[in-house]
């Protein structure tokens, strides 16, 4: 609520915005030894930053901090930003002193800047240069800025990570560099898992939506507007023209090719069977209600639940499952988590051109039949919803998910799904179909996904990465902590798809 005018020094304070942002502050507040952020240029992380940092070499408990940018003005930049801070803070901080360190690398002569600034808590901030010596010997924080852009890029961070035995920290911030840099790499081992640090990312409209237009307007003293915010963000999108993607959006250049090579794909293959199940009639749909019924049931009871029987009872089980209904196949995955965690999927079911009840009937015996079921996920695009709110329903929030699938979803799940294949944690079918829908996925502006295309399966009918999409969904499912609730992610349409069958397996054509 608005103070009342008569206190006007109240008025002020209600009226005087936070100094940090929201997402410089969720970066501020995240206390994790070692946190990663990709991020736009320009959205003042940096200065966020050192306006932390300052607090930190200002208290007793604190410690001494490292900044290391891969040019000069960057460091001088940073240093101003911490005096700033101390300033404003009112810390008591000397003047920031500048010295010169020489020595001899092989016949060449080198040498660096150094700056400094002390405080009275006996704690300093230096902003060096990026060779990774510089590191040798210290203790506290350090804060590698556009790393992407640093040469000796790993053993920059090796050195910086040593520094943790002691209690240290390890702040990266960095706008993306291409997607073979090691930056790009950093942050799909953090979301593979392989990595146990903190991942940030911020878009620039990330940064609009948090207030960053708002921010420029108080320091240019510019009122600002719905039409200016516009126009500001269209032009800063036309200077960097085709570099905007990974400028501003996150998004690793160079980024295209097949995601997943044949022979990671058939090194992890082995014998299961798949059960395909096909329409007895071309009027099934029409057939009264207890005949279709007991048509699924028999084939069920013939061909699924003895391979049901066969599961082992004592290990966790759970399922992914792919939904489509006249055009794509929906493809249903149960797994078992096996010794060393590997996530062993002992079947497979294909139901095409499949009326909705007779998919809950065989997704219904399927998740009843599984042994300890732990978790499930559904795709719940279009008419998927169905399936997946009755799934819901009859197991529970707890263990199954609703997934709308997204730009978002793919980018986080695709990175763990892929570190499992290279591990050997993952065993898959062993089929033509399924190789050829993990071979689908292409990676398009860093994130893989399935092209509009289809591909004509081994009988004929028509597929488009189903198998991939369930193998996505069933492994997410399996590293899940059963505590799942319906997906958040903003779900956006498929090109191309179809009424009666509408699934988002490249969501990209309204983010892109």
């Amino acid at each position: 609520m608005i103070p009342p005018i008569h206190d006007p020094a109240a008025l002020r304070e209600a009226r005087t915005p936070m100094a940090l942002l929201p997402y410089q502050q969720r970066w501020v507040k995240d206390a994790a030894s070692v946190k990663v952020i990709e991020k736009s240029r320009r959205i003042g992380l940096s200065w966020g930053e050192a306006a932390d940092t300052a607090l930190l070499a200002a208290r007793q408990s604190g410690m001494n901090a490292f900044y290391i940018g891969y040019m000069k003005e960057m460091a001088q930049e940073f240093i101003r930003d911490c005096a700033e801070f101390a300033k404003a803070y009112t810390l008591a901080a000397d003047e920031i002193s500048e010295a010169e360190e020489v020595w001899q690398e092989g016949e060449e002569k080198k040498s660096i800047f150094i700056y400094t600034l002390r405080f009275q808590s006996g704690w300093r901030i230096e902003a060096l240069s990026s060779a990774p010596r510089n590191l040798r010997g210290k203790q506290g924080r350090v804060i590698l800025d556009e790393y992407a852009f640093h040469n000796d890029q790993q053993e920059l961070l090796k050195a910086a990570l040593a520094l943790l035995i002691w209690g240290g920290q390890v702040h990266v911030i960095s706008t993306h560099n291409g997607v073979d840099n090691p930056f790009n790499a950093l942050c799909q081992d953090i979301r593979a898992g392989k990595k146990p640090y903190a991942l940030h990312r911020v878009t620039f409209q990330d940064a609009v939506d948090a207030g960053l237009y708002e921010r420029v307007c108080l320091r240019t003293g510019q009122p600002p507007s719905a039409a200016g915010q516009a126009a500001w963000v269209r032009g800063i999108y036309d200077q960097y023209g085709g570099d905007a993607e990974e400028e501003l959006d996150c998004v690793p250049s160079n980024s295209g090719g097949a995601w997943l090579s044949r022979a990671l794909i058939e090194a992890r293959m082995v014998d299961a069977p798949v059960l395909r199940w096909k329409p007895p009639a071309k009027d099934y749909a029409l057939w009264p209600e207890h005949l279709r019924s007991a048509e699924m049931r028999d084939w069920l009871d013939t061909h699924a639940r003895p391979l049901l029987a066969t599961l082992d009872p004592s290990l966790r089980s759970g399922f992914g499952m792919d939904f489509g209904r006249s055009g794509d196949l929906s493809v249903l995955l149960p797994y078992q988590i096996i010794q060393a965690l590997r996530r062993r999927f002992p079947f497979a079911l294909e139901l095409s051109n499949c009326p909705f009840d007779q998919q809950r009937e065989a997704l219904y015996t399927i998740g009843d039949g599984l042994p300890r079921l732990s978790a499930g996920k559904l795709d719940a695009r279009g008419n998927g919803q169905y399936l997946a709110e009755k799934a819901v329903q009859k197991w529970g929030a707890a263990r199954i998910e609703a997934v709308m699938l997204s730009l978002a979803w793919y980018r986080d799940h695709t990175a763990p799904f892929k570190a499992g294949l290279e591990d050997a944690t993952i065993e898959l079918v062993r089929d033509a179909d399924h190789l050829d829908d993990l071979r689908a996925f292409q990676v398009v502006k860093g994130i893989p996904l399935l092209p509009d295309s289809r591909s004509k399966g081994q009988d004929g009918s028509q597929r488009h990465g189903d198998a991939g999409v369930a193998y996505l969904l069933a492994y997410a499912a399996s590293r899940s902590d059963a505590t799942a609730v319906t997906s958040g992610f903003e779900s956006v349409p498929k090109r191309g798809r179809r009424d009666d069958d509408r699934d988002t397996r490249n969501p990209s054509r309204r983010m892109f």
